[in-house]
């Protein structure tokens, strides 16, 4: 039987169907949206669909990308109007986004038993809220780090570290300051550990055209080896995202209200 008799014998895609679909697209490289990626594979299984549908469904979604259109990268052609209609409402929308296809993954009966989201979904809290929002941070926190590593490559912004071991998905404006922006992974940046406690810390920023700055305090310093270490980056441009690249606004946010002049 072929592969495309077996996908639900063509049935229209559902709207929980591309929910997880472009949940998905955010997690991965487009370039790695094929047939034979296991996270594409899994998700077939999960909702009943071939991995080739899948793949084809993801290629859609990069038809709206304007990113990918900077790249020159054209998704594929003949996206529906429900796709359409997903990539409007969910591409501003991420915490909801997140939380909805966290919860859609606990209704399908996936074979994968050691899908992280759905192990987070299926342990319902008990009718504490503070379970509840346990819960939805975990969630939350792990698709922020799988979309800001896949669109830095798993490369560090500043120093092109290509540990993944040793990458952090660095909030923009801190997940503390603001319920909206946590998910959004235009609001991250993928940088080593050293040098996410340095941006955290507000000791470098990035500016307006995407050059690293770094704090007079750290270039006055008298120490040989911070200059060496990390002066060095001041006023050389970050490596920009393929994808979700950071928007001025939370940058602007980061100069005004974290960076240490």
């Amino acid at each position: 039987m072929s592969d495309i008799r077996t996908d639900k014998y063509g049935s229209p895609w559902e709207r929980e169907e591309l929910i997880l679909a472009f949940d998905l697209y955010c997690r991965i490289p487009f370039s790695k949206t094929k047939k034979n990626n296991p996270a594409v594979i899994e998700l077939a299984k999960l909702i009943g669909r071939t991995p080739s549908s899948v793949a084809r469904k993801l290629g859609n979604f990069g038809s709206f990308d304007p990113m990918l259109k900077q790249q020159n990268i054209t998704g594929l052609a003949h996206a529906s109007k429900a796709d359409a209609v997903i990539w409007e409402e969910f591409n501003s929308n991420w915490n909801d986004l997140v939380w909805r296809a966290g919860t859609l993954r606990s209704r399908f009966k996936s074979t994968v038993a050691d899908s992280k989201v759905e192990q987070i979904m299926l342990k319902r809290p008990s009718g504490k809220s503070e379970r509840i929002t346990e819960q939805k941070a975990r969630v939350h926190q792990s698709f922020f780090r799988d979309a800001i590593l896949t669109s830095y490559e798993q490369t560090c912004c500043i120093t092109g570290l290509r540990v993944r071991e040793c990458l952090i998905a660095s909030h923009i404006i801190p997940w503390s300051e603001s319920d909206e922006h946590r998910t959004d992974p235009r609001n991250g940046l993928c940088l080593s550990a050293t040098f996410d406690r340095l941006f955290d810390r507000g000791l470098i920023t990035i500016s307006s055209d995407y050059t690293v700055i770094v704090s007079e305090k750290l270039i006055k310093s008298h120490d040989h080896r911070t200059l060496e270490q990390i002066g060095k980056y001041h006023e050389k441009p970050m490596i920009l995202p393929t994808r979700f690249i950071p928007l001025q606004d939370y940058l602007a946010w980061h100069r005004k209200n974290l960076f240490y002049k």
